[in-house]
């Protein structure tokens, strides 16, 4: 029986990798991205003066038809605004509640999964590349406050972690899954051309507003004005 997973796709490099290397081991993926209504990348690239010349695209769509996957956009903006107004771990740098985003969208994630008959979820993190949600001890808090437990796999780290329920079944082969981590993304870069993909979102990039700093300023701004 061919297992299916759902993927977390952001559009970035890591989840694009993490969907080719399970599509790799047999596995049939469709892809899951939550729009919140403060991750709209062209919008995105304006603030940060980026990339100017390149033609703007949603990149999220863009890697399913590479990957030749369906992708389920969702639209979360009402729900989501708690998570950014009442975060129970706190803000990153600025106004980005990563920890609490994590864990709300694999949540997501799992409602959808169970509604649809799915057997796991997927992600592309890599322990150590973010400061607040994608830490060794914090990783672990993702899956218990989201419920999903040892159903969540990242491919991409995932040597580096316990055995997930996914591989302890064997419907995916740990030795084929990597143990990259830290914030060099020139791991994922190699195995991008290993995979023959040659165009992909900036490596470091992310699209969210909120860890803008003079968005982040303006928002409180707005917030305080409106008591």
């Amino acid at each position: 029986m061919q297992r299916k997973a759902v993927a977390l796709v952001s559009g970035g490099l890591d989840s694009l990798l993490a969907v080719r290397v399970m599509q790799e081991q047999g596995i049939h993926v469709e892809g899951i991205n939550f729009f919140t209504g403060f991750c709209v990348e062209g919008h995105t690239h304006a603030i940060r003066k980026k990339d100017q010349k390149k033609p703007k695209r949603n990149n999220a769509l863009w890697s399913a038809e590479q990957l030749g996957i369906k992708l389920h956009i969702i639209d979360i903006v009402e729900e989501y605004k708690d998570i950014v107004f009442n975060p129970k771990y706190g803000y990153g740098a600025n106004l980005n509640p990563c920890l609490d985003c994590k864990i709300f969208m694999v949540k997501k994630a799992k409602e959808w999964m169970e509604a649809h008959d799915f057997d796991f979820i997927i992600t592309g993190e890599v322990v150590g590349q973010r400061p607040k949600s994608q830490r060794k001890d914090t990783m672990p808090v993702v899956q218990k406050d989201s419920g999903i437990e040892d159903r969540l796999l990242r491919p991409l780290c995932a040597k580096n972690l316990p055995p997930t329920l996914p591989e302890r079944e064997g419907w995916v082969d740990r030795e084929k899954l990597y143990d990259f981590s830290g914030r060099s993304r020139k791991p994922q870069m190699a195995l991008a051309k290993e995979f023959g993909f040659e165009d992909y979102a900036q490596p470091a990039g992310g699209c969210c507003f909120l860890t803008d700093e003079q968005y982040s300023v303006k928002l409180q701004d707005l917030w305080k004005s409106r008591g």
